[in-house]
């Protein structure tokens, strides 16, 4: 069994959403004799991490609502990085997609090592074609599952249709495939989202 660890790694000057200094992370360490402590300031959103519908509707349910077993099962891993722009409806012609699938969808934003600010992002009409099959979730490698749409459609859609988000996801190193998915969050109460440490695994004993 080989294990694929496809979270996003945090540090301080890590890539963060659209290069904003207030998403940096802050760690501070100190040692006091043989002892070493550190302390971590971070937003909910950085790397590898899972939306709640909080982050996107107003008074939307918050974190803890996630069940922890629809974010542990088969993965289906989707090679788009033939795509430009936008992930559109037509680009998922090609794929079998099922109900209470989890699709990953790996673009040519997995061979970015810095914040794109035209990075490849799910369109309102795929978006829409997803929750009509009822997938459980979706992932991206990007941070941010969405560009620039007015509104923000993705995010909302796939929300009221009991879709899960994951952005952050690191999958140059992926092949096509299905695969065993742990992703793990912090288990946070009453906020928008949770920092995730996400695996696949190519196979389950």
């Amino acid at each position: 069994m080989k294990v694929y660890d496809i979270t996003s790694p945090i540090f301080e000057g890590m890539p963060v959403y659209k290069n904003k200094p207030e998403k940096q992370p802050k760690i501070s360490t100190v040692t006091n004799g043989y002892v070493t402590e550190s302390r971590l300031d971070l937003d909910v959103h950085s790397g590898t991490h899972v939306d709640a519908p909080l982050h996107m509707v107003n008074d939307g349910e918050t974190f803890e609502t996630i069940a922890i077993e629809k974010l542990v099962g088969k993965a289906k891993v989707l090679d788009l990085t033939n795509v430009s722009d936008s992930i559109k409806k037509v680009d998922f012609d090609r794929f079998s997609i099922e109900k209470d699938d989890f699709i990953l969808l790996k673009t040519k934003n997995s061979f970015d090592s810095a914040f794109n600010f035209d990075f490849i992002y799910v369109a309102a009409d795929a978006a829409a074609y997803l929750a009509e099959i009822g997938i459980r979730g979706v992932g991206i490698d990007s941070l941010g599952i969405e560009r620039s749409q007015e509104g923000h459609p993705t995010h909302k859609t796939l929300f009221s249709n009991d879709v899960i988000i994951i952005e952050g996801l690191q999958l140059k190193d992926i092949d096509e495939g299905e695969y065993f998915m742990v992703a793990a969050p912090l288990k946070l109460s009453g906020t928008d989202a949770s920092p995730a440490r996400v695996l696949l695994f190519d196979s389950i004993l």
